[in-house]
């Protein structure tokens, strides 16, 4: 997939609610550590989606939110 394909793809999630500005590429595991494209992915997968990363996000939303004087619905 070329580089305009990723931006039309990018733009596509935004239009649609996503958020693209902080993507993970099998390409930065793969710059840190010598292993494959599917074990680089696997490694994303983990990290990415593991309980105590979540955890974090969510924090952090409503840490923000909080600051920014949201109302957090029931």
């Amino acid at each position: 997939m070329g580089n305009q394909e990723v931006e039309n793809a990018k733009k596509v999630l935004k239009e649609n609610g996503y958020f693209v500005e902080n993507l993970w590429s099998i390409n930065d595991v793969k710059g840190r550590y010598n292993c494959n494209d599917d074990q680089a992915q696997k490694v994303l997968d983990k990290a990415l989606t593991n309980e105590a990363t979540m955890e974090q996000i969510w924090f952090a939303i409503d840490d923000i939110a909080y600051d920014e004087g949201f109302e957090l619905i029931d």
